[in-house]
């Protein structure tokens, strides 16, 4: 059986290695080919080209690489054709993926489709799920009220859960020889975490480094750790290199894939605090406890358009769960440095907000599936029923 997956970015590497881990596991038969990051390519998987082409996020920030991007949805929707797959599986980046879903439905209609990670119509352009029924015939929900909301436009759609509620936590001992190799001692730990695509650290790393600065005016005892993204390690080590206090960066770059996100899973569950740029990497933060401030900006007209758009008052996964607002969000305008440094030295401080945050955290995994089947094998179980269906 041969699938074809398409990732566009970290999060949706993780998700499909997650995925192909569990279908490997219900069919000893199973193929892949596709465009991936380095976990899918642990998996088994070549990739069409480098994935982190693909990782550009705000409309001002993609128009530069237009061109790139359509010839590139002209080549991936060409090769599936091509490859006659069982299935074709799109990953998330929805602006890449649905544009190659709607080529391939033209050219080869008898392909199956399914989309894993639903829109978030309960956000914003709530359109976004009539438009997929056109080209879409399954959807793999990350959260539990999502699939009526596919389902009403006659797509199959099953919750599955995130994979990170089934990421192993990592142990004491793992974070201690973690303090060791690194030469850590006892300091509490700040994770910085400024995004995993190369706008995002253009754009973020600069307000990261000024709040950083000013937490450790006030609290110089803190050791500043980022484990950075693949695709953008080198420009994290070049962004903090002039840092007034050099902090740690985990760079994957020359490490097995396993091994690199083991090291920031414990890097994760040893922090005290983070300062995190907005998306999934919220999620890993609250699997290992660690209390944290979101940040994130964009380009000036991305923002003007986009906040328009939006019908939430939280990005935040946590929040948007547990209908609370314990995770502070500084977005926009808002993403200032005196702000997100004031809202950090408040959780190292502050007892009760630590424990709010905590306390949300772990409503929040169990919403997502803590507990249950792997949500990996769950996605693969749903995928292999829609074709048996």
């Amino acid at each position: 059986m041969k699938a074809y997956l398409i990732a566009g970015e970290s999060s949706g590497d993780k998700l499909g290695a997650a995925m192909m881990s569990g279908l490997k596991s219900l069919r000893s038969d199973m193929q892949f080919q596709g465009v991936a990051g380095p976990l899918m390519q642990a998996q088994g998987m070549g990739s069409l080209f480098p994935m982190d082409e693909l990782s550009v996020m705000g409309l001002a920030e993609i128009l530069p690489k237009y061109r790139q991007l359509v010839a590139r949805i002209d080549q991936v929707a060409a090769d599936v054709v091509a490859a006659k797959p069982d299935v074709l599986i799109t990953i998330d980046s929805p602006d890449f993926c649905h544009r190659v879903a709607r080529r391939v439905r033209r050219a080869a209609p008898d392909i199956p489709i399914t989309h894993y990670v639903a829109p978030s119509v309960w956000a914003w352009r709530r359109g976004r799920a009539a438009k997929m029924a056109g080209h879409v015939d399954q959807v793999l929900a990350l959260l539990p009220f999502e699939p009526p909301y596919m389902t009403a436009h006659g797509m199959r759609c099953d919750f599955v859960g995130h994979p990170v509620v089934a990421e192993p936590a990592a142990t004491a001992e793992q974070i201690a020889g973690f303090r060791a190799a690194h030469e850590l001692g006892a300091r509490p730990i700040l994770l910085a975490l400024p995004g995993s695509r190369r706008n995002e650290i253009s754009r973020l790393l600069p307000v990261f480094e000024q709040a950083v600065t000013q937490v450790l005016a006030k609290r110089p005892e803190l050791q500043v750790v980022i484990p950075a993204a693949p695709g953008v390690a080198e420009a994290v080590t070049e962004g903090v290199s002039h840092w007034p206090t050099k902090p740690l960066v985990l760079d994957p770059r020359h490490m097995a894939p396993d091994a690199a996100q083991t090291e920031k899973r414990t890097a994760f569950a040893a922090a005290d605090v983070a300062i995190a740029a907005s998306g999934t990497v919220s999620l890993e933060l609250a699997a290992a406890q660690t209390p944290m401030v979101i940040a994130y900006d964009l380009n000036w007209l991305s923002w003007q358009i986009l906040s328009r758009m939006v019908n939430l008052n939280s990005v935040t996964l946590v929040n948007l769960i547990t209908g609370t607002h314990t995770i502070p969000e500084f977005l926009g305008p808002n993403c200032r440095a005196d702000a997100i440094a004031e809202a950090t030295l408040t959780l190292i401080e502050n007892a009760p907000s630590r424990d709010a945050q905590l306390m949300a955290m772990q409503d929040a995994m169990i919403a997502l599936g803590a507990g249950g089947e792997d949500p990996g094998l769950r996605a693969a179980r749903a995928v292999l029923d829609a074709l048996d269906g």
